[in-house]
């Protein structure tokens, strides 16, 4: 047993210079539920603790603990997951004794986590069966429904920065179910009992049916972030401090999201980012990897407006405008006059303009303005009127 804070740190240290030992890149005990029909199949995993690159005390506490309990670790492997036993939280709490006083509030969060384990489990009539000890050790394609959602968790916490990490094959790791609330039921389960269910009047009442659940089942936002209408946030997507999402025609996407304070009113999809200070607005569309552009995932600048019904298929840099209802796809030519060619220059000034352009050639370019000829319908291109802040690198 550890009695000190110095005894735990010789510990750590003498778990870390092991052989078998490696430092995880992120970790965590999960909570899982199961399917109704197939109790060895993962529906969700629920991470009320997420460690990404940090807190590798603790991760050696974990393995050690794990190898005390019986399991054969193996970190060579890039995922990992291990069930959860008594033993194991005995070893975690004997080792973490010293901080145990002091852990509440923010601090030491995984040792509240394996103290609520030992007894909390219990009166919810959950066994340790209930509960998986997850590690990712390389950023390889996920293995298990447990990684996949520890990534997501990752993205979603602002631990991980938006499409730093690889999803391929996500979709094909996790099972299509229905959502009442936040808990997951097999579709199969629903079909075999649909007759019973519907004459006792018990038959669940189904929010939506997706592979994902809803970004508000797992993370709390921010105080100053708000989110108008649950459905409108996958769970994956990363909203930054300030960020609002109204009702309507806005979505968020996983590994979407924002860099700042958005207002976002439109469509933000899959991998694209916005920066701060930026409006999507109602009903606009940022096309995302799977929708237009190619795989090239787009970005979005600091202090740009998407008008209404507009699309965008390209990045924009900082102080851009795209007008209401205008769709600006990489194919699409533009005219830029030799006088807006001037003024734009003066904020990009490595960029080679012409006259007539595709709007791909203009991609991720500083104080555009992309608007449509009333009398003629052509793209124009002219000096948008917000504000663009130069990068005093470049500048």
């Amino acid at each position: 047993m550890v009695f000190t804070k110095e005894e735990f740190s010789a510990k750590v240290k003498d778990i870390q210079g092991q052989s078998w030992y490696k430092n995880p890149i992120g970790f965590g005990i999960a909570r899982i539920d199961r399917g109704q029909l197939d109790g060895t199949k993962t529906l969700q995993a629920t991470f009320p603790v997420v460690n990404w690159n940090e807190n590798f005390g603790s991760a050696a506490v974990f393995l050690n603990a794990l190898k005390e309990a019986g399991e054969e670790i193996d970190t060579l492997k890039n995922e990992v997951v291990y069930p959860m036993s008594d033993t194991f939280l005995t070893s975690c709490i004997e080792t973490f004794r010293p901080f145990i006083p002091e852990a509440r509030g923010d601090a030491h969060k995984n040792v509240q986590l394996v103290s609520q384990l030992s007894t909390l489990p219990r009166e919810l009539g959950l066994s340790a069966d209930d509960f998986k000890v997850v590690f990712i050790f390389e950023d390889t394609a996920p293995l298990t429904v447990e990684g996949v959602y520890l990534k997501l968790y990752a993205l979603s916490t602002g631990k991980a920065p938006l499409r730093s990490l690889n999803l391929n094959g996500a979709f094909g790791k996790l099972s299509n179910v229905a959502w009442s609330g936040n808990t997951p039921i097999e579709l199969d389960w629903l079909r075999v009992n649909e007759l019973p269910l519907k004459l006792s009047g018990k038959y669940p009442v189904i929010d939506f049916v997706d592979k994902f659940p809803r970004f508000l089942a797992h993370i709390i936002p921010a105080d100053n972030t708000r989110i108008l209408e649950s459905s409108k946030v996958r769970f994956g997507a990363q909203l930054a401090a300030g960020t609002t999402v109204m009702p309507g025609a806005s979505y968020i996407n996983f590994n979407a999201g924002t860099l700042g304070a958005v207002m976002v009113e439109g469509r933000i999809s899959s991998s694209a980012i916005v920066g701060a200070g930026s409006d999507v607005g109602g009903g606009a569309s940022i096309l995302g990897v799977l929708s237009g552009t190619d795989g090239n995932p787009i970005s979005i600048g600091e202090n740009t407006l998407l008008g209404a019904n507009s699309t965008t298929g390209i990045p924009l840099g900082d102080g851009c405008i795209v007008d209401g209802g205008l769709a600006v796809f990489a194919g699409t030519k533009v005219y830029l006059s030799d006088e807006q060619i001037g003024k734009i220059s003066v904020v990009n000034p490595n960029a080679k303009l012409t006259n007539l352009m595709k709007a791909s050639e203009l991609a991720g370019l500083n104080g555009l303005h992309f608007r449509q000829n009333s009398q003629n319908g052509q793209y124009i291109v002219t000096r948008s009127t917000r504000e663009v802040k130069l990068n005093s690198e470049l500048h």
